[in-house]
């Protein structure tokens, strides 16, 4: 396997080192992100302050942010490039730069509305998106449609120039702190349940909302179950044509399961459990001197490095426009799963300090592995649970039978 860059694409690295060290220096990075920050899942802070803001516009000018986006939508408009994009997001991740920002807005919604949105509706979103003055949650999943999405109840009704929408989502990330919902309903109740599904834009502030936080286990609140009650929603505010809101969808869910599969989160999690295991004592020697623990830490260090080389795989046929097939589909349920190994060998070398809540004094970390061990559960059903992705993957890439159905 040949994993050199070339003399082109290594003139490209020296290009983005250069600008970073012109455009954001140690001073910059120094700066407290301050309480316009948005924290992350695991405890990261995404910025969104002034400086970050400056620097993420003069990136996206110079075309290293946001490459798909077209210019006159604020993004970096660049011809698709594979291994360009690696080398940026190398370089940022190393000088501790702000990237494009991650979550539900950004990387998920913005490439659906530049696939299938309006003019007026990428005029209107897409920048703000960009640069975080807009925040997304996604109004997917009910009580009793999860995995099963197509059964939603959810239910809009036209009535002249607004849809009048009722019904309820549950699990919303952050629909306690964001500004819109892109959300599936169904507007056409006698349609089979995949054809009457529309996509929409929701103020969150539309009398008619109501968010009730979820508290976890942990304390934290993440998710929160949203009631809508006669939300009056502007017709302009449809994604696509009326009905077809499943096969807009799959924009976003592709979106979301190459986020929530991603190797490099992987590979942060195993750096920070191989200095946790150095720095913990297990039964009167370090944790890593451990056979056992380095047995286990060995084996997860080979699937993080295999999912790299999977992910070096899917690199070079996407520079090549060549279909990755199967490959291309477990992504998502190998990285979860390894998410899930990799958190509970931190638990375990934790011992009984993974009892402790996190931000306790005394947990180790500061508990950030328990918060780890935690969403990695839940990252096994986001964007698809598990077991419904090893029957995608079996029955449509391996062409294997369909698994008896239970009714009789």
């Amino acid at each position: 396997m040949d994993l050199s860059y070339g003399a082109e694409y290594e003139a490209f690295r020296a290009e983005v080192r250069r600008f970073l060290k012109e455009h954001w220096t140690d001073s910059d990075a120094k700066i407290p992100p301050g309480p316009s920050g948005r924290r992350t899942p695991f405890g990261a802070v995404i910025r969104t302050d002034e400086a970050a803001t400056r620097f993420r516009v003069k990136a996206t000018e110079q075309g290293y942010l946001y490459r798909f986006v077209p210019k006159r939508y604020g993004g970096g408009e660049q011809p698709p490039d594979a291994l360009k994009s690696l080398i940026i997001s190398e370089e940022f991740r190393s000088a501790d730069a702000p990237g494009e920002i991650v979550g539900q807005g950004p990387s998920m919604l913005v490439p659906t509305l530049v696939q299938h949105g309006t003019e007026a509706q990428k005029q209107q979103f897409i920048r703000d998106t960009l640069l975080g003055r807009i925040w997304w949650c996604q109004g997917y999943s009910e009580p009793g449609a999860g995995s099963d999405l197509a059964s939603l109840r959810t239910r809009a009704v036209l009535d002249g120039d607004y849809w009048v929408v009722n019904g309820q989502k549950i699990w919303t990330s952050s629909a306690d702190v964001s500004d819109w919902m892109f959300c599936l309903v169904r507007t056409e109740p006698d349609a089979p349940k995949h054809q009457g599904i529309s996509y929409l834009l929701i103020d969150m502030t539309t009398p008619g909302i109501d968010v009730r936080p979820l508290r976890q286990m942990t304390g934290d609140v993440d998710f929160n179950e949203v009631f809508l009650d006669n939300v009056r929603v502007p017709v302009a505010n449809i994604v696509g044509a009326r009905g077809q809101g499943w096969k807009v969808s799959h924009s976003t869910l592709k979106h979301e399961r190459q986020l929530i599969g991603a190797s490099w989160m992987n590979r942060r999690i195993l750096e920070g459990m191989t200095l946790l295991a150095q720095g913990i004592n297990l039964r009167g020697r370090p944790a890593i001197n451990d056979p056992v623990i380095r047995q286990r830490l060995v084996e997860l260090e080979a699937k993080v490095l295999a999912s790299e080389y999977h992910g070096y795989r899917l690199l070079t046929l996407d520079t090549r426009d060549q279909d990755p097939g199967l490959a291309g589909m477990v992504g998502k349920l190998y990285g979860t799963v390894l998410g899930y190994d990799l958190s509970k060998l931190a638990m375990d070398v934790c011992g009984d300090g993974s009892m402790l809540a996190p931000g306790d004094a005394n947990a180790p970390a500061m508990g950030m592995f328990v918060t780890a061990y935690m969403w990695s559960l839940g990252n096994l059903i986001a964007g698809g649970a598990a077991n419904i992705q090893r029957n995608i993957i079996a029955e449509r890439g391996l062409g294997l039978p369909r698994e008896a159905s239970s009714k009789r």
